[in-house]
């Protein structure tokens, strides 16, 4: 061999490995990024008391939307709410009484409330509330009746009762107009039966039926949402009808 092939052959020096971060830069690192991370926060919370300072208002609608959900409807007063319990006691809708329902007679004796308290305890839910309308001497609800029905129930918001205040109108005597309206009550609660299956149901409804000898409505009841074209609608036709509507109160 040569002494230039010997001299091209000799190995290559090794070259050093590159400097790794030892643990003390590493712990400096991490110590950086929480000092950053606090600053960070402790900003913003500076910030954020700052735009409370600034804007008062803006927290008190914040607020005022943070407990809208958990608050009663207006129409819940003391009044409304102390003769909603007497009715529901009447009517056997709480506590463990078996009954619940009411025909005139429990209404008056039982709620002790008269004609006009009585509607006027649900004047109040008129945004709530629909009149079902039925035909003459019949019982059986049409199709827009069942779905407006049907919609209002799904309409909960979650209200714990839902009334049905079925009435007749004054053609023909006292006991046949009872037993029509107590058979128009029924129907309600079996279209809601067969539409639901809530096995909950009969403890979410009350069903009232006057005949037509307790708390007749008036004309303005037309006003109402109604099953029916409103221009046909007159005091007897309203009062051939079913009342159906949650009611929001708290008791």
């Amino acid at each position: 061999m040569s002494a230039v092939e010997a001299k091209t052959q000799q190995p290559e020096p090794k070259k050093k490995p590159a400097n790794k971060p030892g643990p003390a830069m590493v712990g400096a690192l991490l110590g950086s990024l929480f000092v950053f991370g606090a600053t960070v926060g402790v900003f913003r919370m500076v910030h954020g008391a700052g735009e409370r300072i600034a804007h008062p208002e803006q927290v008190k609608k914040e607020e005022a939307v943070a407990v809208a959900d958990d608050t009663e409807a207006p129409y819940c007063t003391p009044a409304f709410k102390q003769v909603l319990q007497r009715v529901l006691n009447a009517c056997g809708l709480v506590g463990s009484e078996s009954r619940r329902g009411c025909q005139p007679a429990d209404v008056k004796t039982f709620a002790s409330i008269s004609d006009e308290d009585f509607n006027a305890l649900f004047t109040p839910l008129k945004d709530r509330g629909s009149v079902l309308m039925f035909d003459e001497g019949a019982d059986a609800l049409d199709q827009g009746a069942k779905k407006l029905l049907e919609d209002k129930w799904l309409d909960r918001k979650g209200a714990r009762y839902f009334f049905v205040v079925a009435r007749a109108s004054k053609t023909g005597n006292v006991d046949m107009n009872r037993a029509l309206s107590h058979r128009r009550a029924n129907t309600v609660m079996l279209d809601l039966q067969g539409a639901f299956h809530d096995p909950d149901l009969d403890k979410q409804v009350g069903l009232l039926w006057l005949g037509n000898e307790f708390a007749q409505l008036d004309k303005n009841w037309c006003d109402w949402p109604t099953s029916r074209d409103r221009k046909s609608c007159t005091p007897e036709a309203v009062n051939r009808s079913a009342f159906v509507s949650w009611v929001d109160c708290r008791l």
